[in-house]
């Protein structure tokens, strides 16, 4: 492979026209969970060279619902080709549209039987003496009432409204509805993903299943919206990730700093996934240099990278003056002299760590920055010196939901705990003593058990929240 990084001060550059990496790399993850419940046949995700990935088909044949609406997308698609063939079989030797179409795709170009199989296993039977329109119709109902079982198999933050409008045929439910949306595939057969049906105005836009972003974007804009956060359906690209692994592979101990003050803590989370594991773990530790106005979250991030974790929280002197640029070159130049450090992935998008780099002509630097958040001259100055660098908020993000949840919660939970704080025998000695009540322990227990334990959280229209009894008298 060729070497896109080398270590030496002087050399450490990309071989491009440009030290700035700000391309990006496609990701596949939705598009591939798309080709396979629309039907697409699995040599498809099996060819290398198409981007529906093999990974994401197996992992849904052990999914019903995905199972389900595959099956029934295979059969509408396979009616709309052949729908005539099909009706002048059914006519003229009397079969039933399942033995017409079976017998239409009998070379197996659509595996249609095993469609109508899998369907029968998994508790769907289509009966069999249904008209050919009334066979479209009433798989057209089946897809549209369970097509949100499927939810779940898209990221949360998708617009689901538009996911699945892409498999309900308009007006499906009549016969006027299915000729409708026969015409319209018959007359546009080629733009449609690999030939299979969906719902959309269709247009030649090449393969629209060739990436995720290619393909969120065109769903955002079929319904007269604008898709623009990029990172959570594009990757940087896989010239910077060789850059990046080339550089730890050639480093004796890598340190991993972190300015907090000038680094989102969600996109560095996601660039440090992003990295291959066998990378991660020839990284000796994260050094996390945090201010204390920053957010919360830093502390938290032990929690979801996978090598150790130093979190220093630098103090102020002055209310107005941050001393984390001090703190972590000082740190920086101690794991060097002493902690025998002699690369460093430095995430910052702050000039002053010019500085400390220029200063310590031994040691290799990578640099991580927000594209934003960079001045020009920042960057100029980096690529003049050869110092590599890519854009943090261009490795995918696309999977940090789990983090932003738990951080969430963890900030919901907190305030809570800030607010409501009660003792539940202090509060019974008190309605006791209100109500001059007297029970044996026998009673109490009960009283507890059956009331008390179901205290449940409501919230008002206005959602303010209050704790009442879920069990009255």
């Amino acid at each position: 492979m060729t070497t896109a990084y080398q270590t030496h001060r002087g050399e450490n550059t990309l071989h491009s026209t440009s030290q700035q990496v700000a391309y990006m790399g496609g990701t596949f993850a939705i598009i591939s969970t798309v080709a396979y419940l629309i039907g697409v046949p699995e040599r498809i995700f099996v060819n290398d060279s198409e981007p529906p990935k093999i990974e994401v088909f197996r992992k849904h044949e052990f999914d019903k619902n995905a199972r389900c609406i595959r099956n029934l997308c295979i059969l509408r698609t396979a009616i709309k080709r052949k729908f005539m063939p099909i009706l002048n079989l059914m006519k003229s030797e009397h079969k039933s549209w399942s033995a017409a179409v079976a017998a239409v795709y009998s070379q197996g170009s659509i595996p249609v039987e095993q469609a109508i199989s899998r369907l029968s296993d998994d508790g769907i039977v289509l009966k069999s003496n249904l008209k050919l329109n009334q066979c479209v119709i009433e798989i057209n109902r089946l897809i549209a009432d369970k097509i949100n079982n499927c939810k779940y198999l898209f990221p949360s933050w998708l617009n689901w409204n538009y996911m699945k409008e892409v498999f309900i045929m308009p007006n499906g439910y009549t016969e006027a509805g299915v000729k409708q949306a026969a015409e319209v595939y018959y007359e546009h057969f080629q733009c449609y993903p690999y030939q299979f049906y969906i719902n959309w105005n269709p247009a030649d836009e090449g393969n629209i299943l060739y990436t995720d972003k290619k393909f969120v974007e065109l769903l955002y804009r079929w319904n007269h919206d604008e898709f623009t956060d990029i990172s959570k359906v594009a990757d940087i690209s896989g010239r910077a990730k060789d850059a990046i692994y080339d550089f730890i592979e050639r480093s004796q101990n890598t340190v991993f700093v972190v300015d907090c003050e000038n680094s989102d803590p969600y996109k560095l989370f996601a660039a440090f996934r992003g990295l291959d594991k066998e990378y991660r773990d020839k990284i000796s530790k994260v050094i996390l240099y945090d201010d204390v106005n920053t957010i919360s979250t830093w502390q938290a991030l032990e929690n979801f990278v996978d090598v150790p974790v130093e979190y220093i929280l630098v103090e102020r002197i002055k209310a107005n003056k941050s001393m984390i640029d001090m703190k972590l070159a000082l740190g920086v130049s101690k794991e060097f002299y002493q902690g025998h450090a002699d690369s460093f992935i430095l995430a910052s998008s702050d000039s002053d760590y010019w500085g400390l780099i220029s200063s310590l002509d031994d040691a290799n630097f990578l640099v991580m920055i927000e594209h934003e958040k960079t001045s020009a001259v920042t960057k100029q100055v980096l690529q003049d010196n050869k110092i590599f660098y890519c854009y943090l908020d261009r490795f995918y993000t696309g999977d940090t939901n789990d983090m932003k949840a738990t951080m969430l919660l963890t900030a919901a939970q907190n305030y809570m705990n800030a607010r409501v704080s009660l003792n539940v025998n202090a509060m019974m000695t008190h309605a006791f003593m209100q109500t001059r009540i007297e029970m044996s322990d026998t009673e109490k227990k009960r009283f507890y058990n059956e009331y008390i334990k179901a205290i449940e959280l409501k919230i008002d229209a206005q959602e303010n929240v209050t704790l009442q009894f879920k069990k009255r008298f």
